[in-house]
């Protein structure tokens, strides 16, 4: 049966090192993850799902819980014989990899999370995101992108970088990106998963993201049992674009802390 998500699948398909499987954020794709990508599929499998809404994957309008995208990240795995992985996930992704984590942690080997938080939304974001979801669906995104752009990136971010993110916000389903958000607005607190968390795990964020603050990274880092906290500079929502060398420095020393990894 074909995958019901779009996909890419790099590098070599061994046990050894393990794969990565890295989930993007809201509202992009998975190109977002090209200079990891790159940077880690000379040696190891890199697998990078667009999720359902988003990129080239099937559009379901509606509400999409934070659960049925992990399911789907599970059964696209399933699908290429992939049993353990490292996870990583920034922002929303970085949620969606907790979920996963709460649904089937023996798969998952190590965790990375990048610009992203653990606790449950609050009435006002649950509100705010419910706004947010009418808004998409009734003016599409480009107007929305324009306002985030400079927050996604930071106002100083290279201008071909600035351009690839708001290539992938503008080019997102409003009813995926709708769906995700009145999903999202619904999903648990993850705070007392992290305390339980039985892995190795990396904790990144950009010092000057507005979205996700270096305060929340570091509460993060803090309930992990065995984490890293990597505060990355000159960046904003998106460190692994704004400054691709220092965060897959970040991941490669992470990578060689897993005990599965020789």
């Amino acid at each position: 049966m074909a995958p019901f998500l779009a996909y890419d699948d790099k590098g070599p398909h061994t046990t050894t090192p393990l794969p990565l499987v890295l989930i993007h954020g809201h509202p992009f794709d998975r190109t977002m993850w090209a200079p990891q990508v790159a940077a880690f599929s000379a040696e190891r499998r890199v697998i990078v799902p667009d999720l359902r809404g988003y990129g080239a994957s099937p559009v379901v309008p509606g509400i999409t819980p934070l659960s049925v995208f992990a399911e789907d990240v599970a059964a696209l795995l399933d699908e290429l014989r992939v049993p353990e992985f490292v996870l990583g996930g920034l922002s929303m992704g970085g949620q969606i990899a907790m979920e996963c984590y709460r649904l089937f942690p023996e798969r998952i080997r190590g965790l990375l999370l990048a610009d992203t938080f653990a606790a449950a939304e609050t009435p006002e974001g649950k509100a705010s995101r419910g706004a947010m979801a009418e808004r998409l669906l009734r003016e599409g995104m480009g107007e929305y992108a324009e306002e985030v752009l400079y927050r996604m990136v930071a106002p100083y971010a290279p201008p071909e970088v600035a351009a690839h993110v708001h290539r992938m916000m503008t080019g997102t389903s409003a009813e995926g990106a709708a769906a995700a958000l009145r999903g999202r607005a619904e999903r648990p607190d993850y705070r007392g998963l992290l305390t339980r968390v039985g892995v190795p795990a990396l904790v990144v964020v950009g010092e000057d993201d507005g979205f996700t603050p270096v305060s929340d990274a570091r509460a993060m880092h803090e309930a992990l049992p065995d984490s890293v906290l990597d505060v990355v500079p000159g960046a904003a929502h998106m460190p692994n674009l704004e400054q691709p060398t220092h965060f897959n420095r970040a991941v490669t020393n992470f990578l060689t802390r897993l005990p599965d990894e020789t």
